[in-house]
């Protein structure tokens, strides 16, 4: 009941903030009227470089961003592939308090390869079918005058005379705030990090406040809420009880014993797994000098933590694209370091 309960507030957290950047990014494109669109999906340079930076931050919060703004259509799926590359989930900050030196070193590399990979994969790869699952999810912007984001003479009423979609919003959103402030919930997550969260919350809060009644019906509640949550919550929720219970009858490190070729094959193919664990395995091998640095790059290149489980909820055929390419390059990257001593 324990393992239940810790990963049902694991999928609490994750979903959470999945909702929060999904209603912040539904807010921005009204508000803007679409024109941050139409500059990602002109500048796509410009998507692959924020796609790196975001995979660069410690844990999976840039990760699930990019998830969101993918499941939105606002950016490529090679900007996917990038933000997937260049993160190294919550192992991030494992490394940089085992190997600070390496760490950085690393997170650059994964940066370079994240964005190069995403550039070619566009230019290879046009994801046709596994667009059509995600294709309805696509941000409207409704131009009829009700549209707005933020009207200040029916602040006041709202607050006073809050509709049922507005109170139950609310009340979803106060419920995370306390629980990461309390530490129920996302407890071992770096001060820096539970700022940030909170203050994204915070944020959010704010805006199922002041909008009016339209924005907050047809596009916080019945596409987010209605759509979304339900999916995403049990998807993350299921994927993370199974990992749980693989990880402690499965001995993965036992099988790395042998040699160093069947440990860099091991190493990416464990990135098939959507879970931080895992990868903490070749950090820690790597820490002890049992493996090099090229066995612990493929690893961190095919691997994405959590990054991709609200995904899973979304396309599963993305999921797997996602997976496939980034195995690939990882293979592609690993082996050559390999090859080349490193």
């Amino acid at each position: 009941m324990e393992l239940v309960y810790k990963t049902l507030l694991h999928t609490i957290m994750i979903t959470g903030f999945v909702f929060v950047m999904m209603l912040v990014i539904e807010y921005i494109n009204v508000q803007s009227k679409g024109l941050w669109q139409k500059f990602l999906a002109k500048n796509k340079w410009s998507q692959y470089l924020i796609a790196g930076l975001l995979g660069a931050i410690p844990g999976c919060l840039g990760a699930f961003t990019m998830v969101a703004m993918y499941s939105h259509r606002l950016v490529s799926f090679g900007a996917l592939v990038t933000t997937m590359i260049a993160t190294s989930g919550d192992e991030s900050f494992v490394m940089f308090a085992l190997i600070p030196k390496k760490a950085i070193l690393l997170t650059l590399i994964i940066f370079v390869v994240g964005v190069l990979a995403g550039y070619i994969t566009d230019k290879l790869y046009k994801p046709t079918k596994a667009l059509e699952q995600i294709s309805t999810h696509k941000l409207s912007l409704h131009n009829e005058p009700d549209c707005k984001c933020f009207e200040k003479d029916k602040i006041w009423f709202n607050l006073f005379h809050p509709s049922f979609h507005r109170i139950i919003t609310s009340i979803i959103i106060l419920i995370l705030i306390t629980g990461v402030s309390t530490g129920i919930i996302a407890g071992g997550l770096e001060i820096w990090m539970k700022i940030s969260v909170l203050l994204a919350f915070l944020f959010s809060l704010f805006i199922v406040i002041t909008v009016p009644n339209h924005f907050l019906k047809k596009h916080i509640w019945a596409h987010i809420v209605k759509k979304h949550l339900p999916r995403i919550f049990l998807w993350v929720f299921g994927t993370l009880l199974l990992m749980h219970f693989l990880m402690n009858y499965i001995d993965v490190q036992a099988w790395i014993t042998s040699n160093m070729y069947v440990v860099l094959i091991i190493a990416i193919l464990v990135g098939l797994i959507p879970e931080s664990g895992p990868h903490l395995i070749f950090v820690t091998l790597f820490a002890q000098g049992s493996i090099p640095f090229s066995i612990l790059l493929a690893s961190s290149i095919s691997q994405d933590g959590h990054g991709m489980l609200p995904m899973l909820a979304e396309s599963r055929r993305t999921f797997l694209s996602v997976k496939i390419v980034n195995i690939i390059y990882a293979f592609i990257v690993g082996a050559s370091t390999f090859l080349l001593g490193f």
